[in-house]
C-alpha cells in the first residue's frame, strides 16, 4: 500500500520509535550534501540493483522522500 505522509506524521512515527526505513531517492551528490539522519540513498537509476540489499525486510515500513533540488 502506498500513501503520502507529511513531515509531522513522519516525526511522530520516529518519536514513537516506529521502525521505518528512510530512503532518499536522489542522486548521490545530493544525498552527500544533505539527508535525514539514518536515511539510505537509493538513486532512481539503481533501484533494481540496490533495493534488495538496502531493504532486506520486505515487510518493513518504507518512507521514500526527496528534496526539491531546484
Amino acid at each position: 500500500m502506498v500513501e503520502n505522509i507529511g513531515r509531522d506524521e513522519l516525526r511522530a512515527k520516529m518519536d514513537r520509535g516506529n521502525p521505518v526505513i528512510l530512503l532518499e531517492v536522489l542522486a548521490p551528490q545530493y544525498y552527500r550534501h544533505s539527508h535525514l539522519p539514518g536515511a539510505l540513498n537509493l538513486p532512481p537509476g539503481k533501484v533494481a540493483e540496490l533495493a534488495p540489499d538496502l531493504i532486506p525486510d520486505k515487510d518493513a515500513e518504507i518512507v521514500l522522500y526527496c528534496w526539491d533540488t531546484a
